[in-house]
């Protein structure tokens, strides 16, 4: 297992599988590389080099008690680019690894970066303000904090079949959404929190109205954690360069049940 030991000291775990053309993924809140195990075989067989970093506070990372603000994260971002001398990269994200593209890209630029794709993130601008009426009330998301201070082991488990739209006949074995909520409780839950408090006040719609690469916006209409309307149906509208596409039947966990609809669509996008 490398690791990266960032100018603050932290040491960070990243995986790096393949050769040729180099996609960079980041994981979503509170989740760590693992979660991309059914889109790395796929593109690494494809000739493609992936590479996964366990933001810190998550997976084999260190457990930081500092560090979790979107600049220091997207500049742990950039250091393992640069360390790697990755280029013509794509960065992909899930969920709150969008903010960590975007803040990226504000600070860093895109001379590394030939395109994004960015699957159910929290982009462009979750909280509601008065110019943001299409934001998510800061009441839902303190409520939700107070809950992870209580119980959040009960917090994931309540959400669990909504995260994976099994209602609607997405096929989820017990046992996976059950890996998967292990995973989540397995960040640090002063990191959970952290992430979140940094993510959700933070506005990137002008780095989104002036990105000059191209972007892929991927969202499940029923998504019950992240919901389209405050968040990928906006930013498709935002980012000049943009292929949007909806599943109608995927929750937020569309990486499992909707994998090989998602990594052909990667792969026909980053083909173009």
């Amino acid at each position: 297992m490398p690791y990266l030991e960032t100018t603050d000291g932290t040491r960070l775990a990243y995986e790096d599988y393949g050769t040729g053309a180099p996609i960079v993924f980041l994981a979503g809140w509170a989740l760590n590389a693992e979660m991309w195990e059914y889109q790395v075989p796929f593109f690494v067989e494809r000739g493609y080099r992936c590479v996964l970093l366990d933001r810190r506070g998550h997976g084999r990372s260190d457990r930081a008690s500092t560090g979790y603000d979107l600049d220091t994260r997207a500049d742990d971002v950039a250091e393992l680019i640069e360390r790697l001398d990755l280029r013509d990269l794509t960065l992909v994200a899930h969920s709150a690894g969008g903010a960590e593209v975007a803040r990226y890209l504000a600070r860093h630029g895109t001379t590394r970066v030939a395109r994004i794709a960015l699957f159910a993130t929290t982009l462009p601008f979750l909280r509601q303000t008065e110019d943001n009426p299409e934001g998510l009330p800061e009441e839902l998301s303190l409520a939700s904090i107070a809950q992870w201070r209580t119980d959040r082991p009960k917090w994931f488990a309540d959400r669990a079949q909504g995260y994976f739209a099994t209602h609607l006949g997405n096929d989820v074995s017990p046992a996976l959404i059950e890996h998967e909520m292990r995973r989540c409780l397995s960040a640090s839950p002063w990191a959970t929190i952290a992430v979140w408090e940094s993510t959700f006040p933070s506005d990137h719609r002008e780095v989104l109205r002036t990105l000059p690469i191209p972007a892929l916006v991927v969202h499940g209409v029923p998504d019950q954690s992240i919901p389209i309307d405050a968040s990928s149906r906006r930013t498709a509208k935002l980012v000049p360069d943009c292929v949007y596409k909806e599943y109608p039947t995927a929750g937020h966990g569309l990486y499992v049940t909707h994998a090989e609809q998602l990594n052909n669509d990667l792969l026909e996008f980053m083909k173009s």
